[in-house]
């Protein structure tokens, strides 16, 4: 996490857990002078030599021999923690004009003990120092394959169903996402869907320095805007699917989807599999400057290289078919529910087969491992049965109609109950929509808070209450429509009115275990506080070892 994504202060806001260190054990320096080449920056005689072997945005995470990278933030300056990551070993500053003044105006002398170096727009030089300096993906000798996801919705089930599909395969993998990181060792929870590019570039030296074989990436829209992903290839890109979300940050879908687009760039990636049953998905498949390999839920439309035919209901998931080039046919099950998770795993399969996997080996692993069946935290996560209780993460308008779609049982008297609110400080035309889709899909309406941030919590009910109000009265519609918070209190409710025949979905924040209120974080987890109001009720539970994950 870089200072701009960080409190003012040194200390992260309450409850968030301290930065993780994320870098290989071994890096060889590289001198300053070689540094200063690269990103066109005269370096003084006396400092040309200084060893680097690290690099850093974040003041609390520099170690000794770095590099650190003062940017300019929201309310501060990277510049004004020089001191902090001087003392705590950085052996040279690299930041912007604005940085350099307010050096320049300090008296601190530790400020003064170590070279700065100066350039115009430091951000756009950080990945391809950081790919440097920790040789993360070299030309010469092996890299782990990497596999990006981007999109709306799916990023991170289709991550983790390639993860699953490789394992299968017998290799070692690594996982980088919005729930969790994972470099051969022990689970990190992670704090941004990317990490800075410092600690992305280190984590991929981290798992070629460990041998790992394959890692599964979320690409996130905002990891493309802020430069996240700057000097990384990926082997594959792979493209789920675009709906109206982030347009706080793009402004409108154009944008959005010109962000996304970005990825599937020669500078960026290898090849691309591409999903194309939405408008925007067929204009990436015509635009992309890589090979692409097109993939479609829908059989019987334009041609596409693979296909998902025949599925068929097996429990809550689903079999189906893949047809691909050469009359290739792939059997494949995923155990988690829903349309979209059939994509999900179609689009984790044609990656891999992409990679240069061979299609029978990777049928056998099918056949052997069910992959597709991994739990998933957050992610269509089944509580109990009876009444089926789901936590998702569908946080946007199309997420959240298909997770209502999905879990819709066919058994006659049965309902849906959902429990959902709105981000604070988001995009806040989603807002009525998303109240709209719950009262067409739902029976039970509960509106109730996701994470307020900075804004009033009641204004933002508000507006989702409003769009709810208006398609029930526009459609003639039976559904109930509640406002209860805070948020745990909601998830009571909708479990006092459940029946064993009933489907609670309670929406919108998935694995998270804090919800942000005024810059605090407080404790809540949707998977315990749901289990716990099950039990209460007398219902019986499914025990998951990774519910509070």
């Amino acid at each position: 996490m870089s200072e701009q994504s960080a409190s003012a202060s040194n200390a992260g806001p309450a409850g968030e857990p301290a930065p993780a260190r994320f870098r290989p054990t071994a890096v060889a320096a590289v001198s300053l002078d070689t540094i200063g080449d690269a990103i066109g920056v005269q370096v003084p005689g006396a400092s040309a030599a200084v060893s680097v072997t690290g690099i850093s945005l974040n003041s609390r995470t520099v170690e000794q021999g770095d590099l650190y990278v003062a940017l300019p933030g929201a309310s501060r300056h990277g510049a004004d923690f020089v001191s902090q990551a001087v003392g705590r070993g950085a052996v040279a500053v690299l930041t912007d004009d604005a940085g350099a003044r307010l050096l320049a105006l300090s008296a601190d002398s530790a400020e003064a003990s170590v070279p700065v170096l100066v350039v115009d727009g430091p951000r756009n030089v950080v990945g391809p120092l950081s790919a440097m300096i920790y040789q993360s993906q070299p030309a010469a000798g092996p890299t782990p394959r990497l596999y990006g996801v981007t999109g709306t919705n799916g990023k991170t089930t289709t991550t983790y169903f390639i993860n699953a599909l490789l394992r299968a395969l017998g290799q070692q993998t690594g996982l980088i996402g919005t729930i969790e990181i994972l470099a051969g060792g022990e689970p990190v929870p992670s704090l941004l869907t990317t990490p800075e590019s410092p600690d992305l570039h280190g984590l991929l030296a981290l798992m070629r320095e460990r041998g790992l074989d394959a890692a599964s990436m979320e690409v996130s829209s905002h990891a493309v805007s802020f430069q996240r992903v700057d000097g990384v290839l990926f082997d594959v890109a792979g493209f789920t699917n675009l709906t109206q979300d982030h347009l706080d940050l793009h402004g409108t879908m154009e944008d959005y989807f010109a962000t996304k687009a970005e990825l599937f760039t020669p500078g960026r990636a290898r090849k691309a599999v591409v999903t194309v049953d939405d408008e925007w998905g067929r204009r990436l498949a015509a635009t992309a400057r890589i090979p692409v390999t097109t993939l479609s839920m829908t059989p019987g439309g334009a041609p596409t290289d693979w296909t998902v035919t025949s599925p068929s209901a097996r429990g809550l998931g689903t079999g189906f078919s893949l047809q691909g080039p050469d009359g290739v046919t792939l059997n494949v099950h995923t155990g988690l529910p829903g349309a979209f998770n059939v994509a999900n795993a179609a689009l984790a399969t044609v990656m891999v087969l992409a990679s240069g996997m061979d299609a029978a080996t990777v049928q056998a692993a099918l056949d052997r491992h069910d992959p597709f069946t991994v739990a998933v935290p957050g992610r269509m996560q089944l509580v109990s049965e009876e009444p089926a209780a789901v936590v998702d993460f569908a946080h946007n308008t199309d997420a959240l109609a298909r997770a209502l779609e999905a879990v819709r049982s066919p058994q006659p008297g049965s309902r849906v109950i959902v429990v959902f609110g709105a981000t604070g400080q988001r995009d806040q035309g989603k807002r009525p929509a998303m109240g709209a889709v719950a009262a067409k899909m739902a029976d039970i309406v509960i509106v109730t808070d996701d994470d307020p941030h900075d804004e009033d919590p009641a204004a933002i009910r508000a507006d989702v209450l409003a769009g709810a109000r208006a398609a029930r009265e526009q459609g003639s519609l039976e559904s109930v429509i509640e406002e209860v918070y805070p948020r745990d209190a909601a998830i009571r409710r909708a479990v006092d009115l459940a029946g064993p025949a009933d489907t609670i979905l309670v929406a919108g924040r998935g694995h998270e275990v804090w919800q942000e209120v005024k810059g605090v974080n407080l404790a809540l987890d949707d998977r315990v506080e749901l289990r716990n109001a099950l039990t209460a009720r007398g219902f019986t539970v499914l025990r998951d070892d990774r519910i509070e994950s």
